[in-house]
């Protein structure tokens, strides 16, 4: 089988370059020969994923963060409508790893190409997130693990612009920007619908479709969230305290905020959120990245492509 790899040299604060040499020895050992491919700028991931699987690459392999593996994905989905299928592994090495820690993969990049060798493969799905960008034109893209909107839209954009990514550990990171955000962020009310539901307002904190489990540097946010149950966890955190949330964003890390009351879990296949206010410009983040802003759309994508985990 023929088998690429794309590369996000500067994942991890360059740690995946650095240690390039050695993975290297370790995917000729398990593939033989491959294919590799580097980012040199955002959504780069998305083009070479599809031309990899175009030119007959049965295996994508997405060597960086949640943000590569989200744009490898995206294009192989994309690659896939146009008849070119391949599968997906993951190699994870960046500030945020939480689709990886959602599989159980090891962050160690030789114990995590032995882990892709060996597998068989699974069909998984992946969501759809329409929404508005910076530019004010409406525009959509896949994920695969969650996307969300609120506080953690913030979050996400003050993670990628800090630059102690690489030399911090992730959970400090984005622990220490949830805080940061959570203070000066202002509750604003938006319209939810869940499919065919009728639609609720509710001033928000956040709101997330999760796919996957984990989000934010490690916080299980969707504890009972599936790959391949067809539905998103749809995860609404109302207004509260402020200072009441900053102390129980300690419960997220163990997924122990089930019953937490200002926190519904509902699930679905399809989430609209919209503002109430024509001033409400809540951000939106998939996968960690931070595309635009509400009004949005999340759709699941069933049985979206193949993963080798």
């Amino acid at each position: 089988m023929k088998v690429g790899v794309i590369m996000n040299p500067v994942a991890g604060g360059g740690g995946l370059r650095r240690h390039w040499p050695v993975i290297a020895v370790a995917l000729k050992g398990a593939f033989g020969e491959f294919e590799l491919r580097e980012t040199q700028a955002a959504r780069d991931a998305v083009t070479l994923a599809m031309d990899l699987a175009a030119n007959g690459c049965g295996l994508v392999i997405a060597a960086g963060g949640d943000g590569t593996v989200s744009e490898v994905a995206g294009g192989l989905i994309s690659a896939a409508a146009e008849g070119s299928k391949a599968s997906l592994g993951v190699l994870p090495c960046g500030t945020g790893t939480d689709f990886a820690r959602g599989l159980g993969v090891p962050l160690d990049p030789e114990a995590a190409v032995r882990r892709i060798a060996a597998s068989k493969g699974r069909t998984i799905d992946a969501g759809r997130v329409s929404y508005v960008d910076a530019h004010g034109a409406l525009a959509s893209r896949h994920f695969i693990n969650i996307a969300s909107l609120g506080v953690s839209g913030a979050v996400a954009s003050a993670v990628n612009a800090d630059e102690r990514r690489g030399r911090v550990s992730s959970k400090a990171l984005f622990y220490w920007h949830t805080v940061a955000e959570f203070v000066r962020y202002r509750f604003q009310d938006v319209r939810i619908t869940v499919d065919d539901a009728e639609p609720f307002d509710a001033p928000v904190a956040l709101v997330a479709a999760a796919n996957g489990k984990f989000f934010g540097g490690g916080m299980m946010v969707a504890p009972d969230a599936a790959l391949d149950d067809s539905q998103f966890d749809i995860v609404v955190l109302r207004a509260a305290s402020k200072l009441g949330l900053i102390r129980d964003i300690r419960l997220l890390y163990g997924g122990r905020h089930r019953n937490h009351p200002a926190i519904t879990i509902l699930r679905g296949r399809k989430v609209t959120v919209e503002p109430v206010s024509a001033a409400t410009r809540l951000p939106v983040e998939a996968d960690g990245e931070s595309p635009g802003h509400i009004p949005a759309t999340f759709e699941i994508v069933p049985g979206a492509l193949t993963l080798m985990d």
